[in-house]
């Protein structure tokens, strides 16, 4: 056998050796979310291929495209399901204290500032992707608006029940410290002091819209 003939056989083995097994829909997109939520939250959605999705999820290439028709459909699949982790987790805090809305604030944001204190924390998923998608009409912003409009009514249904004078008002001012969370974790750094201060700085917000004692940890 020549050699250019036997380098090519020895590609083509190589190549065989790397095909991937077929996977099932329902464990191949299990699979490629997983995938896909890791390497999109650490290294950006435009930065990370469709190729490096599907080396990190273990599946061919074809199943792929049999469960998202494109990069964008599967960015929109991972923003539904950072959605839902999202809402699970401020479901999460608010449950740990029912029929006390001033303190569900605050367990909120204890949990938050706990969160955004640990190692390879990189910010808000919604926020990561607003920046990097600039045209407000991209599926993956829609998505975004979407997720913190619910944000805000979730907090100022939490601000009514709290008695606050102005419901809205308060519930705005807890998003905004919220995204500043996001932005200080990035910028200062995990567990820096301006993020050990939000709870805090949650408290006295409520106490002072909702006329009650200022008692963080009550």
């Amino acid at each position: 056998m020549s050699a250019p003939v036997a380098k090519s056989a020895a590609r083509a083995q190589s190549a065989a050796g790397r095909t991937r097994p077929h996977t099932d829909g329902a464990t191949a997109q299990q699979l490629l979310l997983r995938a896909a939520a890791e390497l999109f939250y650490q290294e950006g959605v435009r930065a990370v291929g469709v190729d490096a999705v599907v080396e990190r999820a273990g599946v061919n290439k074809m199943s792929l495209y049999r469960q998202f028709a494109s990069k964008d459909e599967l960015i929109a699949a991972y923003l539904e399901q950072s959605n839902d982790c999202f809402f699970a987790f401020f479901d999460k805090s608010i449950a740990m204290h029912p029929g006390d809305p001033a303190r569900q604030i605050t367990q909120y944001f204890e949990d938050l500032a706990s969160r955004a204190s640990r190692e390879g924390y990189r910010g808000c998923p919604f926020v990561n992707v607003a920046a990097e998608f600039p045209d407000p009409a991209h599926p993956a912003r829609e998505i975004v608006a979407r997720n913190k409009e619910e944000l805000v009514e979730r907090l100022t249904e939490l601000t009514t029940a709290a008695g606050a004078d102005d419901p809205a008002g308060l519930a705005d001012a807890l998003a905004l410290l919220i995204e500043g969370v996001y932005a200080a974790s990035q910028t200062f750094g995990p567990g820096c002091g301006p993020i050990l201060a939000a709870p805090r700085v949650a408290a006295q917000l409520v106490a002072l819209a909702c006329g009650q004692p200022n008692r963080p940890g009550a």
